[in-house]
């Protein structure tokens, strides 16, 4: 175990070493990095922007702003410009696009098939499988027996009116109707 405690402590240690000294090369690319930005900026800088002079007499203050000026209305009109162009293009670009709904319009779409989906599959399918909800109706319908009455017979048989009403009329009718209470 000393050997095998030891080989661990040397690994471990090892990684530890590696690891500092990624981090320092780390650390020494950043700094490499932030200078040459530095450099960058002020190279760019130093390209586009002239050394501001200032001048001392109130005549080359004035002028010095009007110059400012029209450099700011300069870029002031390259924006308008910039701005129409980009609403000419979003116009052009919604006119396509009805011409394009308009072309798809004329064609004829082919028929959509119609799903027969239950009534528990189309739950299912939008609340997910978590829930268990059964909707089958047919089962949850009460079942109603229809009891035959003697009224509802007489009625059905009856048939035409005319016709109980002539065997009814007379003596004939009148027994008729006292054999059958009795």
């Amino acid at each position: 175990m000393g050997d095998e405690e030891k080989r661990h402590r040397a690994i471990t240690a090892r990684r530890q070493h590696l690891k500092s000294v990624m981090l320092q090369i780390a650390a020494t690319e950043l700094e490499k990095e932030v200078g040459r930005r530095e450099s960058e900026k002020q190279n760019y800088l130093s390209e586009h922007c002239p050394p501001l002079h200032l001048p001392g007499s109130m005549s080359e203050v004035q002028e010095l702003c009007k110059q400012l000026h029209a450099k700011i209305d300069a870029a002031e009109e390259e924006k308008y410009d910039m701005e129409i162009k980009v609403q000419k293009s979003t116009k052009e670009l919604e006119d396509m696009n009805q011409k394009l709904f308009d072309l798809r319009g004329k064609f004829k779409r082919p028929p959509l098939r119609r799903v027969r989906m239950s009534a528990d599959a189309m739950l299912k399918a939008l609340l997910g499988s978590k829930h268990k909800v059964c909707m089958d109706l047919r089962a949850n319908l009460k079942q109603v027996k229809k009891e035959d009455t003697e009224k509802e017979r007489d009625l059905r048989d009856v048939g035409d009116w005319r016709k109980n009403i002539e065997e009814k009329s007379g003596m004939e009718g009148r027994k008729k109707m006292l054999e059958t209470e009795s």
